[in-house]
Parts: structure tokens; C-alpha cells; sequence
């Protein structure tokens, strides 16, 4: 596929040379790969994510499937709809990577992008502090904020890369347990929120890019995100309680999150119902009913990736005390008969 995105890159420029400098990371299963690419006459760069199937798909944990095949598949053809028609709302609130062209020959696709490091943002971070959590925290709540009235109905009915409908062969694998037996409940519960907004989907610490210390560097945003496969509708909580794990061990969590979540809620509410942002502004009683229902939420979150993960990787570092608590609540809320978390 290579010959096909330099004819694509060289036309996109108007005959301009361009080269690959840089591969920069394999996509998941070997399903392709995302690169740097530089045109030689101006030594600008793009990053182009490609995708060309492997022939016998093969999965580091063993779960090859013809459904996990077709979930990928997917999931590539959804994010390219997400840059090419939606990425264009986001702002320095949620800076993401510009949207340039996209193409496709045979089974192989491509999305062609902007090159966050040369813009800057060219920081990752392995592990985070409250202070670095609390950026993502904030980008999640202009994402949120951004799209929470934006019809998105060609994109995943429901984000995130781990909910019940698609992980059928992951919630058979899980010993009997009550989550197994509340999975499905806890799935229509989060499903049936009254307040939905677009979610990233897969907002992890490592699909986050920081910028550097650079002087020259002249962008209002500090923080950009990537890898928007599993971009879908859904309660803002999923996202966040997502991406706190990814920052944080239990022990962290049980300090850290409920002050990241009230930050998260506080930042969602201004730009919610500041009317310079939104032609339509939530009014403080929307707010109020909006920010309840999520928060009583939160543990359902928690509960619903658990199950995933239950199945998919029972020994995952994520599953610890703090996640197995929020858990059980989820399920005993179940139990009893109740809808929403205390």
C-alpha cells in the first residue's frame, strides 16, 4: 500500500515529493500501521494511519475471531468518519489532530493527518500525577461539552471498545459470578442515561499527547488526543473513569479521583452553559439533573469495563480494590432493584 499513499500524499500536495521518515507505531494485531511522512520541497510532515487486514488475523491474548476481525474493521471506518465530518467541532478545549484526506484501495484504507509533535504537542507520559490527570480530565469535559448536541448517528451507536454487545465472547469466558449475571443490566442502565454526549471511546493516558516546553510553542491548548476507533455516544463517566485508570492504581484512585471528578463536573458545566459557546446553553436545572444522573453513574462505569475485563484478561493490573469495590455497589444496586448508584 505504500506506492498508493505516496500517489495519494504527492496529488494531495500538487506533485510535491514526499518520503516516509518514520514509523511510529504497528496498530494492534498487525493490522497496519501509523507513520511520518515529509514532503521534501517544504519539509513539512503528516502522519498517515494506514489499515491493510492481515491475512490470517492473530491477537496477543488469543482472541482472534471472525467477530474481532469485523469489529476492527469497523472500528477503522468509523474513525476515518469521525476525522473527515466531526473532528472539525473540536477546539482548543479538545484539540485533536487536523483532518487532511483519506483514501482507500482494495481492503486497505488511510487517514491522513496533522503531525501533532510538529505542532507541539509532541509529549507522552507513561504515568501521571494529579496535575497531568487533571489536563485529561479537562479536555474530556470540552470533548464532552463539545458534542453533547451533536447528532453522531453515523458513528458507534453506543463508544468505547468494551461494551456488552460487541464483547459477547468475552462475558461467555468470565467464570459465573454477579457481574456476569448483572453485565447485561449494567449495560442498559448505562445505555439508558437521559444525558448522552460523544465519547472518546478509548481515553487513555497514552492516546493523550502533552505540549513541550518549547518557547516557540504558541497554541492556547496544552493537551491533544488520538486513536478515535471506538468514538461513540454515551454517558461522559465512561470516558472518565476510563481514563483515571489509565493514570492511577488503586491506592491513587481512592485519593485522587473524587477531586478529578468534581474538577471534570465543574469544567463540563461552564463550558455547558456559557452562551458565547453554545447557541443553545444548558440551563443551571439541566445542569444539576445531568451532573446527578452521571455521577450516580460512575460505579456502573467502573462495573461495566470490570466485566470486560473479567473476560478478556482476568490477571489485568487495572482490576484491583478499588474497581472490584465500585463493582460490587453496581451489582448490589442491581440486586436490590435500584437504577442508579447512591
Amino acid at each position: 500500500m505504500t506506492d498508493e499513499i505516496h500517489q495519494h500524499l504527492t496529488a494531495m500536495r500538487g506533485g510535491s515529493s514526499v518520503e516516509k521518515i518514520q514509523t511510529i507505531q504497528l496498530l494492534w494485531s498487525g493490522y497496519g500501521e501509523i507513520a511520518r511522512y515529509a514532503f521534501k520541497n517544504t519539509n513539512d510532515t503528516v502522519i498517515v494511519k494506514s489499515v491493510t487486514p492481515p491475512q490470517t488475523p492473530s491477537h496477543p491474548r488469543g482472541w482472534q475471531s471472525a467477530v474481532s476481525h469485523q469489529r476492527k474493521l469497523a472500528s477503522y471506518s468509523n474513525e476515518q468518519i469521525f476525522y473527515r465530518d466531526f473532528s472539525q467541532l473540536t477546539d482548543a478545549t479538545c484539540r485533536t489532530p487536523r483532518y487532511y484526506s483519506s483514501g482507500e484501495s482494495g481492503d486497505s484504507r488511510w487517514v491522513v493527518m496533522e503531525d501533532l509533535d510538529a505542532a507541539g504537542f509532541d509529549g507522552r507520559h507513561q504515568s501521571a500525577d494529579k496535575q497531568l490527570a487533571s489536563k485529561g480530565i479537562h479536555w474530556l469535559a470540552g470533548f464532552h461539552a463539545r458534542y453533547m448536541r451533536t447528532p453522531t448517528k453515523r458513528l458507534w451507536p453506543v463508544g468505547t471498545y468494551w461494551h456488552f454487545a460487541t464483547r459477547q465472547e468475552e462475558w461467555r469466558a468470565m467464570p459465573d459470578s454477579k457481574l456476569k449475571q448483572h453485565a447485561r443490566a449494567i449495560d442498559s442502565v448505562l445505555n439508558g442515561a437521559r444525558f448522552q454526549t460523544l465519547l472518546h471511546g478509548d481515553a487513555k493516558l497514552a492516546n493523550f499527547c502533552f505540549v513541550s516546553k518549547s518557547p516557540h510553542h504558541r497554541e492556547e491548548a496544552d493537551i491533544a488526543a488520538v486513536d478515535f476507533q471506538y468514538v461513540g455516544s454515551g454517558c461522559g463517566v465512561k470516558d472518565v473513569m476510563y481514563f483515571l485508570g489509565s493514570c492511577f492504581d488503586a491506592r491513587q484512585l481512592y485519593q485522587h479521583a473524587p477531586a478529578l471528578i468534581d474538577e471534570y463536573f465543574t469544567a463540563l458545566r461552564s463550558a455547558l452553559t456559557d452562551s458565547t459557546l453554545n447557541t443553545k446553553p444548558f440551563s443551571p436545572h439541566q445542569m444539576n439533573a445531568l451532573e446527578a444522573e452521571w455521577r450516580r453513574l460512575y460505579c456502573f462505569a467502573v462495573a461495566d469495563f470490570e466485566r470486560f475485563l473479567a473476560g478478556w484478561s482476568p490477571e489485568h493490573r487495572k482490576r484491583n480494590a478499588y474497581s472490584a469495590k465500585l463493582t460490587d455497589m453496581a451489582c448490589e444496586i442491581i440486586k436490590n432493584g435500584s437504577p442508579h448508584c447512591p
